[in-house]
């Protein structure tokens, strides 16, 4: 196995964790901004209410999109265990 292929692994690897953290961080990235306009507009100034908020909106991302997730994330392992027999000559 050559630096290559370990490269070409590894960034793989990366992309397909990015992929499939990015929508949840979007929607709690959109969120967040949403309540923070909201503090600002009410002038209300609690911490602790963007946290139920945000835990509400993620927890519903991860139940419309978990399946997606959990099928780039299995068909990345697949493709790994498929191709091991040329990872370890």
């Amino acid at each position: 196995m050559t630096i290559d292929e370990v490269t070409a692994i590894a960034s793989s690897a990366l992309f397909t964790v990015i992929k499939v953290a990015a929508p949840i961080l979007l929607v709690s990235l959109c969120v967040g901004l949403i309540v923070s306009i909201f503090q600002t507009v009410t002038s209300i100034q609690e911490q602790t209410l963007t946290f139920v908020p945000k835990i509400l909106a993620v927890f519903l991302a991860l139940i419309l999109m978990g399946n997606w997730m959990l099928g780039e994330m299995s068909g990345f392992m697949v493709e790994l265990w498929t191709n091991f027999s040329n990872y370890i000559r």
